[in-house]
């Protein structure tokens, strides 16, 4: 791994090449200045920030008759909440100990942000699938982000204690024997692993009852059914013999109900410029492909639940005839909630942080992947976006229906995944030697999450009390 001792925002910086001895050296040198039993300990700051500030002080950049439904997802329970604070976790997260070795982090790295999609080859892969946050880090960030999430949702499902603590022990156990592997392999074989969904399967199907298996076949099957054309049977419907986006408000509205009709032919007309700057991120190929389709429609869409109030627009273009569409989903990019704490982004849009995040971490990515800056949006003001397809064979495990030892399997698969991801950008040789062949790691993080996982029930119960006195605004149902 080259480690650069220049300012990484220049172009032309020079780079150091230790030697696998010397790098190994330093990982294990780490464990003395910072033990690695010292990742278990979490209390609350006596100057924490109070949780509802933080979400409070995120609306303030979102669509105002949007925030309340976001405050309604996050009340359903504790884990749902914890999907929705991003922000308030990497608060926390910024006095925990750090062994001083970074990497691309996904910043928002709990178990709903895994899943499968279709690789550029068409096969299913499992791999992180939301990247809003992403950003040069801590890599120890998104390890306790991910295992305090299973600890959360293991709780959710009502396991005993010693199951949640095997299960995320598992999770981080396996983090760092794939880190170890990683440390093992050549840079290329590196860059090129992944885990196919069937590879995932047939590792999981022999210690799954047959409920079980029948669930994850069904769930891949789905997956593969979920693509473009799906997309065009259920969120179009046919206007003067053509497709238009449906409506389904307040989760997807078209621009006619947002705006005026001048004004919703007016921006009509302009997305045609903003498909052309869109055009100029991608690859020389992909814009002869882009080129191929025209716009058709637009649409405002509610997505996540840590996302809901920040713009996301549906987009349908159309190829050779009614049945060619292509689908992008154009999302706003703010400021990662890591930059507070892990400092700014290289890029002056955070389209193209998310973007070049993306692409760093994933083994594999959607090809229309690209960004774009809109000077002045429908509320006139600036804003910047990144872009992809909105349906390509997407899934996301329904952990609510695994017994321990799906939710164990699941946990591992996430592991190796995101220890695939950090080895990607991060030095997979200091990381594995400071984690070591012990489970110390393991056992401090299990730790961390128990203490992180009342404190998060603490944080849900303040936003339900918020919500209670009148002091925030949620919408239940949506």
């Amino acid at each position: 791994m080259s480690i650069a001792t220049a300012d990484p925002r220049s172009s032309s910086r020079r780079v150091e090449h230790p030697s696998v001895a010397e790098r190994s050296a330093r990982g294990k040198a780490a464990r003395a200045q910072v033990p690695r039993s010292g990742h278990g300990e979490w209390e609350p700051a006596a100057d924490r920030p109070d949780p509802i500030t933080l979400l409070e002080e995120q609306a303030t950049s979102r669509v105002p008759e949007l925030v309340p439904i976001r405050y309604g997802r996050m009340a359903v329970s504790p884990f749902t909440f914890y999907r929705g604070a991003a922000y308030v976790m990497a608060s926390d997260l910024a006095a925990t100990p750090r062994s001083g070795f970074r990497a691309q982090l996904c910043g928002d790295a709990h178990l709903s942000n895994f899943g499968a999609y279709a690789a550029p080859d068409r096969q299913l892969v499992f791999d992180l699938n939301d990247f809003d946050e992403t950003l040069p880090g801590p890599w120890e960030w998104d390890v306790k982000r991910l295992a305090a999430s299973l600890e959360i949702a293991g709780r959710d499902r009502g396991f005993a204690r010693k199951v949640r603590r095997g299960v995320v022990t598992a999770a981080v156990g396996e983090y760092r024997m794939a880190m170890r592997g990683f440390a093992e392999m050549r840079n290329l074989d590196v860059w090129y692993a992944r885990l196919n969904v069937d590879t995932l399967l047939d590792r999981v199907r022999p210690i799954a009852d047959r409920a079980a298996r029948k669930r994850l076949d069904r769930a891949a099957a789905k997956a593969r059914r979920k693509d473009r054309l799906r997309a065009l049977a259920k969120l179009t419907r046919m206007v003067d013999n053509e497709p238009r986006l449906v409506s389904d408000p307040p989760l997807v509205v078209p621009i006619e109900e947002l705006l005026p009709d001048d004004d919703a032919r007016e921006l009509h007309t302009t997305i045609g410029g903003l498909v052309r700057d869109y055009r100029t991120t991608l690859p020389g190929e992909l814009r002869e492909l882009v080129e191929q389709y025209r716009y058709v429609d637009l649409a405002r869409k509610v997505v996540g639940v840590g996302s809901v109030g920040t713009r996301a627009w549906i987009v349908l273009m159309l190829g050779r005839d009614n049945d060619d569409p292509l689908f992008l989903q154009v999302k706003e990019a703010q400021a990662s909630v890591l930059e507070p704490f892990a400092g700014g982004s290289q890029y002056r849009n955070h389209g193209r942080r998310v973007v070049e995040g993306q692409r760093l971490m994933q083994a594999a990515s959607d090809i229309m992947l690209g960004w774009i800056h809109v000077k002045a949006g429908i509320d006139g003001q600036p804003r910047d976006f990144y872009v992809r397809q909105l349906w390509d064979s997407k899934w996301s495990a329904d952990v609510d229906v695994m017994d321990p030892v799906g939710v164990e399997a699941y946990g591992r698969a996430c592991g190796w995944t995101l220890a695939r991801a950090h080895a990607r950008s991060g030095d997979e040789i200091e990381i594995a030697a400071y984690l070591g062949s012990g489970d110390s790691f393991d056992r401090a993080i299990a730790r961390f999450s128990e203490a992180y996982a009342d404190q998060n029930e603490r944080d849900h119960a303040a936003l339900l009390a918020a919500i209670e006195s009148g002091d925030l605004t949620a919408e239940t149902a949506l």
